[in-house]
Parts: structure tokens; sequence; C-alpha cells
């Protein structure tokens, strides 16, 4: 393996701990605890899972343990600081037994699946420290949702001896690290699962879950090329550059951008759904903008846009509700080609659906009727949002300078940050938090928990004074509508509108538009001052008010 200057030099580093998980520890139970939504219903899918208390560790004595195995799995999109996870867990198994192993499963969970693994060795791990990616094990999408695959998988956990499997994922990989807890538990298996919370989005976050681990890592790392692309925007002073940001779901990415960087525009696709904005209202705004702009003399700016937005517009929400019925239909399963399933789709379309649909650019309503994720979602990434809206807001500008309305230029330059952020070194606060919940993990099989997410609080604050604990996963579930059926899934945290982060970018958001008031961020640091290498989200600031 090819080691560059930086990963020697972070390979080092030696990640901070909560006090409470420096020496043995106690766990202090909560009390019982409820779903978020549809609580009998979840109560029903998870009768051995369901209500267990939130757990808090505090120092205790020392745990006599007789050795034991654990296994891990990396699911789902890549996240800054998976890795330290691992060496968190690893650390941490070690030192209730040096006898203890860890088995890493190759490619997510179907190397579970499939018995495809490898023994995490001292040597092995030491390659891997404090550094991004998730390639020590890989990753894969495969879900776990089948008896079979529980099946598959128990025979090869017994047969390495492994007590406990630690699942780092997003929201969807945590919901089936939850059913797959509550099937050993039916059955009496013996082998417990903990859930990790991963996703650069950010949107796997709620009272417990103060943030999910590699938003931090990557919203520096784009507000890091914002910052270039604002600082080349100023100096060249003809182009508009539209940027489109990771976050299908939720808009915490942009938003956490725009409090870095101060961009012109940042839409929030939470806004826009709650103003119940059409198409025409998202490309007027920004084009009232450019206007404004224009008239000081000004023909350039920046317009961050999530990835998702198009799904947040009402009229077209609807309609992709009533598109994934129609695609999840038993006829369309049959269809060979495109133009076929546009023509179904066509057909089976409501009458004031099908009008939004023929109200598209042709290539935007093609996409939108193209097949699903393996999660039942429009691929919203692939269709070219940044593009979309530069075009509209060009055909709006025409039709404004034609009635003598605008007078400035607008050229475009048109980018796409996702794939440059899931993988960067981790940053401070990420390589210590990671590191802390894997640890952390490894107190939760020691007390012999199941069907928890390792957690781990107050953030903020120093690393020793960080709250670790667990959470039962079942607390953050509800009934949603997937493939056309209902299922328990955990339930996605939005930007809170009347939250703190989005409110001081409301209040400060016209004056950027009308100012040229970039900020630059630079590069993630990692040796300096600490209030350059060690500060926290300005999301995360915001919300606890420090």
């Amino acid at each position: 393996m090819n080691i560059s200057n930086l990963q020697k030099a972070r390979a080092a580093y030696q990640p901070k701990l909560p006090k409470a998980l420096q020496g043995p520890v106690k766990a202090v139970e909560g009390a019982p605890t409820q779903s978020v939504g549809n609580q009998a219903e979840i109560k029903e899918l998870f009768p051995n899972t369901y209500g267990m208390p939130v757990i808090t560790f505090q120092p205790g004595e020392p745990l006599a343990l007789e050795p034991f195995n654990v296994g891990i799995i990396l699911s789902g999109g890549q996240a800054p600081g998976g890795h330290n996870v691992i060496s968190g867990l690893f650390d941490g198994v070690k030192s209730l037994n040096p006898a203890n192993k860890l088995y890493g499963f190759i490619l997510g969970p179907g190397g579970l699946v499939d018995h495809n693994y490898m023994e995490i060795t001292p040597e092995l791990m030491d390659q891997y420290r404090n550094t991004g990616g998730f390639d020590i094990i890989g990753s894969g999408r495969t879900k776990l949702e089948e008896e079979d695959q529980f099946e598959k998988g128990i025979q090869i956990l017994r047969e390495l001896g492994i007590k406990a499997l630690v699942i780092i994922g997003g929201d969807d990989s945590n919901t089936n690290a939850c059913v797959l807890a509550e099937y050993y538990a039916a059955k009496k298996y013996g082998v417990q699962v903990i859930g990790c919370p991963k996703t650069i989005d950010g949107d796997l976050k709620n009272e417990q879950i103060e943030t999910s681990f590699g938003f931090d890592t990557a919203c520096k790392t784009y507000s890091e090329l914002i910052g270039n692309i604002q600082r080349d925007c100023n100096s060249a002073r003809k182009y508009w550059h539209f940027i489109k940001l990771m976050g299908r779901s939720a808009s915490h990415i942009a938003l956490e951008c725009a409090l870095q960087c101060q961009p012109n525009i940042c839409l929030i696709s939470e806004e826009v759904e709650a103003k119940a904005m059409s198409l025409d209202d998202v490309v007027t705004y920004i084009a009232k903008a450019v206007a404004a702009r224009a008239e000081e003399g000004n023909n350039f700016g920046t317009v961050l846009i999530p990835e998702g937005i198009i799904e947040f517009i009402p009229a077209i929400k609807k309609l992709i509700a009533e598109l994934n019925d129609v695609l999840a239909l038993p006829e369309a399963q049959s269809i060979n080609s495109a133009n076929e399933q546009l023509e179904f789709v066509k057909r089976n379309l409501s009458k004031e659906n099908l009008n939004v649909f023929k109200s598209l650019p042709a290539d935007v309503a093609a996409q939108l009727a193209l097949d699903r994720d393996p999660h039942g979602n429009v691929q919203v990434s692939l269709i070219e949002t940044e593009k979309l809206l530069s075009r509209m807001v060009a055909d709006k500008l025409a039709i404004w300078k034609h009635k003598g309305l605008y007078k400035g230029k607008f050229g475009t330059q048109h980018h796409f940050f996702g794939y440059e952020g899931r993988c960067a070194a981790p940053s401070n606060y990420d390589a210590d938090y990671c590191y802390s919940l894997g640890y952390n993990a490894s107190r939760l099989i020691a007390n012999g928990k199941t069907g928890y997410m390792s957690v781990i609080k107050n953030t903020t604050a120093p690393a020793s004074e960080w709250i670790a604990g667990g959470v039962p996963i079942t607390m953050m579930m509800n009934l949603e509508k997937r493939n056309g059926k209902m299922k328990p899934v955990i339930r996605k945290a939005l930007v809170e509108l009347d939250g703190a982060p989005f409110k001081y970018f409301a209040a400060h958001r016209e004056e950027w538009a009308k100012q040229t008031e970039y900020v630059y961020p630079g590069p993630i640091q990692y040796w300096g001052p600490s209030e350059v290498c060690d500060q926290t989200t300005k999301t995360l600031q915001l919300e606890q008010a420090k």
C-alpha cells in the first residue's frame, strides 16, 4: 500500500476520547422509550427490541469478560471517518481482552450473506488510522431484509465465534441493523447488533444523535471548493456559478456551506416546500437576485443548490409520488425500453400530474420516469438541476431584457460536488468523533446491548466532556411508503426552518445576495491554533448556541 506523507503524519494522531470511555464503564439506564411515530405498529414489528431505555456510560468497575469476537460492516455510501470508527472499535475490543478478534465483512452487508470476510489485524489497522474512505474492507448497498439473508449471516457468525455485529451506515442501513437485531433476538441466537450513525448528508440526527459522522469533513471539503470558486468568480467577474451539492433528502450540506462561505444565493429545499414554490417561483427568485446585482455592475455570483430540490417543489413532489406508484405496478416490471416506460407512465398518470409532467423540459421529465435506485427513489443526482435552473434563469432574463427590465450579462459555469467530499481525510472533529463512536460500540457490546445505536453527545465541548452511550434504534423509527409498501424506517431529519442555523442564514442572505461578502474557508487544517483546527460545523455551534 502506498502511503503519502500526510497519511504517515496523520497515522501518529491519537484521537481524543470522552472521559467516561477512558477506563471501565457502567451503563446508567434512562426511562423506557417509544418510537417517534406509529408507536403501536413499530412495537408490534419489534417486540423484542422496542421500548428499551437510553443508555449513558459513566466511569465504573472493570468487567471480567471471556474472549469474544466482533464483526464489522460498512454499509452504503462512503463518509469521512469510517476507518476511525473501525479503529476505535478495534482498540475498544482489544482493551476488553487482547484475545478478542475483529472481523470485517467485505463490500458491505453482502459480505455477511456471502461469507466474504477478513480478520482485521493490528498491522492492517495501523495503515488506516485517521484516513478517509472505506477501502479497508469496502462498502456495499445490499439490503438486509430477508430471513434467508439473516440465516446465512448467522452461519458465518457462529463459525467465526462472533458475539456482536456492528453496522456502520445511514438511516436505511441502521433500519436494517434494527431488523437484524430483532430477528436474532426473537430467535434467541445470542448475537448482538449495534449501529453507528453515518451519512455526509447530515439527515441522520435527532435529540439523541447530534450529527452523523462525515458531515463535518464533507462540508469543510465542499466549502473549500466553493471558496476557491468564489475567489475565481470575484477575480474574473463574468460568470454566475451554479453549484449543486449532495443532499437528496435534506439541505443540511447546502445550508452549512452557505454559513461557511456566504454565497449570493443558497436554495433550501425545505423552504421551497414550506412556501409551496413552483419551479418558476424558484427561477424568478434567482433571476431577481441576478438582475439586482447587474444593476450594481456585478454580472457574477454564486448559487448553491441542494441535490434533491426538485423533489421538494410541491407539484413535482406530488408527481413523483404517483410516478413511484405507477412504476411499482406489476405491468411496469416487464417494460424493456426507456420509450416504452415513458409511454406507460403517460398512460397511467392522473390528468393533473400528467400536465405537470408535460410542462417539464423533456430531459428532466424523462429522468423522473426512469428506473429508481435500490430504495425506490428517483435518482436525483442524475438530474442536472444546476443546468436546468441556469437555463431557465437565462430564458427569463432574456424575456426581461426584451422588455427593458434587465440590462446585464449572464454567463454561467456549472459544478456538482458529491464524490469529492465522501472520502476526504477526516477533520480533527470527525477523527475524534468517529473513534469515540467505535470505542463506545465496544462498551455497548460488553454490556450486552443489542438493537442500539452508538451515540456521542455534547460534541461542541472539549472531547473529554463528551457524553457516551446508546439509544434504541426503534426510538427513531416510523412507517413510510417505500416501493409502494409501508415499511419501518428511521425518520430523516430535515432542515428546521425555525432552527437557529436556518434563522441565522435567513437573517443574512439578503445582504449576501446584494454584496460580495464571500468567505474563503481554505483547506481542512490538522495542525495549528485550535480555533482553526478543532472547530465543529457552524450548524452545530448555532444549534447549541456556542
